[in-house]
This record gives structure tokens, sequence and C-alpha cells, in this order.
């Protein structure tokens, strides 16, 4: 199969609002993940390892922190003659409502980079999933079944398949019926979000009816009824990582044996030279003497005195002695004074916890935050970018608080659980 007849978008744009304070300064697929990685990490290094060449990023949430990291490409391979990635934010206007309003219009918008790049096929990928894939045999699969679309599937509980599209399929793996997010399914195939078109057909059908803004509620639908739909079916590591639930699941997953997840392994490549790896000028990470360190990810840089457990811990974080973290996520450069605990807890970039104080107090895991009770509801507290938590403060569960907080932002030294500090938006 010639590679290079294969054109790659990749969705990169959309809100996230799920994952709280941690989208408030940056778009979803940006948002740090493993250590050393952001979320879109994952999809471009799936794109590298099978070969393809020409990518084109749609963004336009938040998109500056997301365009750092991409670069010139250069950390993919996708710089040289025939090679590169292009961003592609909207262009029809300035106001929020010239905003691309659904994914096909996103792609509709770009017909111009479509026809400057030709194709045989378009793989449509979302930036915001957590997985190993193939496009080289998914293609195979494509051409071999003569397939106008083809649709990458997994099998998933059905009591999670109100997330996702769902197909109904025949002998064949042809889709003969779509539900959007069904309420009571009639399958457990559920859509990944992966898509392999053949290129004159995607751009028809962009043509043919303006007003279908979205693949999965209006082009995909119409595509079933009147043409050739195949579920490609994917067996391996696929998470989407859209809830503060299922990031932190998923990055407990790299530490968990047997969990099916191995960026390493995968060849999943960060952009080392910027953003949230950062690691190409960081020292290696310093373990003191009676530190202690049990079923973690410690990233370069970091400086450890206290005791770390089932964590997972970005470049130049340092525990203090008499510190503990467990059962928790911290950005890079966070800094917990002696003394301090972290239970259960995510942590963004460069905040500041301060001597004595405890993040996760309480065996309440079930009362949900006050002010997004449909974000925090699991006992996982989240402490924005750039915030401090003051010396001796106790903060429960299911907290919030929100970037660049400080010590006069607190009412009190005792936040209970599903309280919040500080303005969150999202």
């Amino acid at each position: 199969m010639k590679k290079e007849n294969t054109l790659v978008l990749i969705l990169a744009g959309g809100v996230g609002s799920r994952l709280n304070n941690l989208v408030q300064t940056r778009a979803k697929p940006a948002v740090p993940f493993g250590g050393i990685y952001r979320i879109i990490d994952f999809s471009l290094s799936n794109v590298m390892n099978s070969g393809m060449t020409q990518v084109g990023v749609l963004t336009q949430y938040k998109p500056l922190s997301l365009m750092k990291h991409l670069g010139t490409g250069e950390a993919w391979d996708f710089t040289g003659r025939s090679r590169g990635v292009k961003i592609l934010p909207p262009r029809t206007g300035a106001k929020d409502s010239d905003w691309y309003k659904g994914t096909a219009d996103a792609v509709r918008q770009n017909i111009d980079f479509l026809q400057a790049h030709p194709s045989r096929e378009i793989l449509l990928l979302s930036g915001d999933h957590i997985y190993y894939m193939d496009f080289d045999d998914m293609i195979n699969f494509h051409r071999t079944k003569q397939a106008d679309v083809t649709i990458g599937m997994m099998v998933v509980p059905k009591s999670e398949i109100h997330q996702f599209g769902a197909g109904i399929t025949n002998d064949e793996g042809r889709i003969v019926d779509w539900e959007e997010k069904p309420k009571e399914p009639r399958t457990n195939l559920a859509s990944m979000g992966i898509y392999v078109f053949d290129t004159d057909y995607l751009l028809r059908m962009l043509t043919e009816n303006r007003e279908e803004i979205d693949f999965g509620m209006h082009l995909i639908p119409r595509a079933i009824e009147q043409d050739n739909v195949f579920a490609y079916p994917f067996h391996g590591y696929w998470r989407d990582v859209g809830t503060i639930q299922a990031y932190w699941q998923t990055n407990m997953d790299i530490i968990s044996e047997d969990s099916g997840i191995s960026p390493e392994e995968w060849g999943i490549r960060p952009n080392i030279e910027a953003g949230v790896a950062d690691i190409a000028d960081r020292p290696p990470t310093r373990f003191a003497a009676g530190s202690k360190v049990k079923n973690s990810m410690i990233s370069a840089g970091c400086v450890i005195e206290g005791e770390v457990v089932k964590s997972v811990l970005s470049p130049g974080v340092r525990v203090a002695a008499g510190a503990c973290v467990r059962d928790s996520i911290l950005f890079h450069d966070c800094i917990v004074a002696a003394g301090a605990e972290i239970d259960l807890a995510i942590l963004d970039k460069r905040a500041r916890v301060g001597a004595g104080a405890v993040i996760g107090r309480g065996e309440d895991k079930s009362t949900p935050n006050k002010s997004f009770p449909k974000h925090l509801y699991t006992g996982i507290t989240l402490v924005g970018k750039e915030a401090e938590v003051p010396a001796r403060a106790v903060i429960g569960r299911n907290c919030i608080i929100a970037p660049l907080a400080r010590a006069e932002d607190y009412p009190s030294l005792e936040i209970k659980t599903g309280e919040s500090v500080g303005v969150v938006d999202v």
C-alpha cells in the first residue's frame, strides 16, 4: 500500500469541559498525560508509526500550548519535502459563532487543504484518546471491503455505550444501523472516533448538504443508509479520557501490571524539547536517603525526599522530607513541602502545597463537588495550575482549587468535601 495516498486529519479543537480546570488554560489534546506526554502524542505517534507523512491538525479552543507542542512536527518525523504537519484553525471569521460548528463542519472549512494534498483516503482521528493502533491494517481492511467509509469500533460494556456512537452490523461487518449515544442500546459495538473515508466520497458528502455539521449525528447515519459503511474491529487498549475519573484511571493504568497500556513499547513519542516533556535539559531524578517510592512513575528532574506511592509525577516535581503522595498525578514542577499529604488528587503545573497541608482528607468520596457535580464525584480533588495550598490547610474530597489561587482566597484553612476555592472557568 502506498501510504502517501492517505491524508490524516486530527480533530483537536474540542473544549473537553468535563476535565474542568485541567482545560482552563489549554485544549484537551494538550493536557499532560503519563508524566512526559500530552494526550495528542498518542494519535501523532500512531500516525508516525504507520508511515503516514501528511497531517492536518484542526484546532480551535485555547490552542496556543498545543501549537507550541506540535512545533514543526519534527518530534514525530513530520518534516521534509514530502512530510508535514499543518495547524488548521477556523478561518471563516473572528466571532465565536464563526468557529467550527461540529466535526464535519471543521473538515468542510478545510476542503482547500484536502484538495491541496491529493489522496486516495482521508484518515480522520480524534486528538484526545489514549491508544495504540496500526492504521495500515485498517486502511487495507477498508480497501478490501471496497468501503466508502470504515469506522474503527470496539466492544464496550452496554452500561457505557451511552457515551458513544453505536453501530449495528450484519454478518459481513457492514454497518446497517447507527445510534448516537443511545439511552437504550441495541448493541455493545462502540465507535472509537476513527474513520477512513474515500477522499472523493468525503468531498462529495461535505458539499452535497452544507447543513450537516457533525459526522456522528449527520453524515455517518446518511452514509449507512445510502452507501457502504463497514466496522473495523479493534481489540487493543483504547480509552477516551474525557472525564476526570477516566483521565485519572488511565494514568494509573500505566503503573498497573497487565493493564494493556505501554507507551514505550508502543513507540509513543513526546516532544522532549518543548511543553510538558521538557526533559531535554533536566537533571536525573534524585532520591534522597530515607525516601520511599512504590509502584510509581517518576520523571526526570524530580527530587524525592519523602514518600510516593502509586502516583505519576511529571518532570521537576519536588516532594520534601516527611511528605507523602498517594494515588495522585502531579504535573511538572509541583512542590510538596515538608509534612504535606496528598491522597487521590491531580495537581496542575507548578502547584505549591505548603508544609503540613493535607489534600484528600476524609472517607466520604461520593459527595460530589457542589459547583461541578458531574465532573468530580469519585473522591478526586483538583488543584489548578500555579495554585497555592497554604501550610496546614486541610482539603477534602471532590474539591476544586482554581488556577492561580492564593492563600488569601481561602475562606478558612479547612475546605470541606465538595467545596471549591476561586473561580473555575470551563
